[in-house]
């Protein structure tokens, strides 16, 4: 009997890792047990007590003078979602890059409130505080690089303000038991003067965009949109794992632009859809390994490029390479540009197989061709010359077009984006010399098919994922662009199932290996 393959083994130990992520991830859902026989708190909320709403808004974090007293929602449903506008006086402080802060405070109606100290010293009041500013630098500068003209005015880091605020409260429950309180909670869990767990308010983090952020320049005031919704305790305790999921990720190094791609993935969003986008991203990642795993062990054992198309393997190298470098210089998400960069390396490492290098020597190897080779490069010179009369007038005619309407940050940001452009756009014509090869020869047994499969469910995953992560445009069509090309070599492949003029690699190497036309001259 034949043992499972190491692959086969890891791939079923994550997809049982995934699925025991997915259930814990639907047991956040499930509220913690009340039964009579545990002793349990009454939630403050289960009395339906009349609340009121007090904002005050600071310049610093502990107001050591009355804040400004922003808005009050006397009659506050907890219950019914709303959005108030709002509108903030700046300070001194904050226009000169300074900071600012919203208090808000959930007391009683029969509370009279009139400034801070009243708030802050009531019985039964739930106090929080968010951070209303955000120190970034505005819109990257970009010139007319021909005329010199400046697009947008080049500025230093500045203050910026979110345009939106969003506040939750849980619901929906009526009791905590006493003991098996979920650890993520009980920080936030205090008692009233009745012995009661006060009400758990919660900033919503995850709707807190960067693109809410807006630079306040000279102005004395801001507009702000306060959105108030109540909760239940599974998408709250999914929050607070994620507020400490992303401190995690920030003590390692990832950026904030990095972790508001990843609320992306989470805001607004059901458990089903969730799950689903859990299950989506993990598939992602599992087909790139194994397209990764397969494809260099193809080409680590690869003795012969009969049937290959060196050009198209040397293409994608530098192809790959220039996607790189553009989603670098577009600061797109380490989600996107990790898998990129171990694809640059892949395809660059391929290229010695194609151009063989002698590293000590710093110079190209001799190369003898067989026959089969020889056979396999007139043909990728014979689809290349006729791509060439479409492709390159194309791509110059696109780089000129940019340079003479479109601004850019630099030269280099202009190379980069016309190379990439090209890329995109007309990219998967260079695929197209391994199509001919294959049509030429009526066989498609000389290509990695294993690694091909696992790159083309990746490619029709990649056109849900393109979705769900943001990421360059022109990335997200490049991802539908390739499901034509895969689709084509599935073609060939039905309509090849059986190379049956080659005999195996030794023929190859020996150069038996006949096309259809070889036949008709015989």
């Amino acid at each position: 009997m034949q043992l499972p393959s190491l692959t086969l083994i890891l791939s079923l130990v994550f997809m049982a890792y995934i699925s025991h992520s997915i259930w814990n991830l639907a047991k956040l859902f499930i509220p913690p047990p009340c039964s009579p026989d545990i002793h349990c708190i009454d939630y403050y909320l289960r009395h339906n007590p009349k609340l009121q709403m007090i904002l005050f808004s600071s310049a610093r974090l502990r107001p050591n003078s009355d804040p400004q007293l922003v808005t009050s929602v006397r009659d506050f449903d907890y219950n019914t979602p709303f959005e108030k506008p709002i509108r903030l006086q700046l300070t001194r402080e904050t226009l000169n890059n300074g900071s600012l802060y919203l208090h808000l405070f959930v007391l009683p109606r029969r509370v009279m409130v009139s400034n801070w100290n009243d708030a802050f010293q009531a019985h039964d009041r739930v106090y929080t505080r968010v951070a209303l500013s955000h120190y970034q630098v505005p819109s990257t500068s970009t010139y007319q690089l021909l005329s010199g003209g400046v697009h947008k005015k080049q500025l230093v880091p500045v203050t910026h303000i979110k345009s939106t605020i969003g506040l939750n409260i849980l619901t929906g429950i009526t009791a905590f038991p006493q003991i098996g309180i979920p650890a993520e909670l009980q920080h936030h869990l205090r008692l009233s003067d009745e012995g009661h767990f006060l009400p758990i308010v919660h900033f919503d983090f995850l709707n807190d965009r960067l693109r809410n952020l807006v630079e306040i320049g000279t102005n004395t005031t801001v507009d702000i949109k306060f959105t108030y919704a109540p909760t239940s305790i599974g998408l709250l305790r999914l929050m607070l794992h994620m507020d400490m999921a992303f401190e995690t990720l920030r003590s390692v190094g990832f950026a904030a632009k990095d972790l508001d791609e990843v609320k992306g993935i989470f805001a607004d969003t059901n458990i089903y859809l969730l799950c689903g986008t859990i299950f989506i991203s993990s598939m992602h990642l599992l087909f790139d390994f194994l397209a990764f795993k397969n494809d260099v062990s193809f080409w680590r054992t690869r003795t012969t490029m009969a049937g290959l198309s060196g050009r198209t393997v040397m293409w994608r190298a530098f192809s790959q390479l220039v996607i790189f470098m553009y989603l670098m210089d577009e600061e797109t998400s380490l989600l996107v540009l990790i898998p990129a960069g171990i694809s640059t390396l892949i395809e660059m490492w391929k290229v010695q197989k194609v151009v063989p290098v002698d590293w000590r020597r710093l110079r190209l190897k001799p190369q003898k061709l067989t026959k089969a080779e020889e056979q396999t490069r007139q043909f990728d010179a014979e689809c290349m010359k006729y791509l060439s009369y479409i492709l390159y007038p194309l791509c110059i005619g696109a780089a000129v077009y940019s340079l003479i309407y479109e601004s850019h940050r630099s030269w280099y940001s202009w190379c980069i984006h016309s190379l990439v452009n090209g890329v995109y756009a007309f990219g998967f014509l260079f695929m197209l010399p391994q199509l001919f090869i294959n049509y030429r020869l009526k066989s498609v047994a000389h290509l990695p098919w294993r690694s091909f499969m696992y790159k083309a469910f990746n490619t029709f995953i990649d056109d849900m994922f393109a979705f769900i992560i943001t990421m360059p445009t022109a990335h997200r069509l490049a991802c539908f662009r390739d499901d034509f090309v895969f689709l084509v070599y599935l073609y060939q492949r039905w309509l090849y199932p059986v190379d049956k003029t080659r005999m195996d690699e030794a023929a190859i190497s020996a150069g038996e290996m006949k096309t259809e036309d070889d036949k008709k001259t015989q």
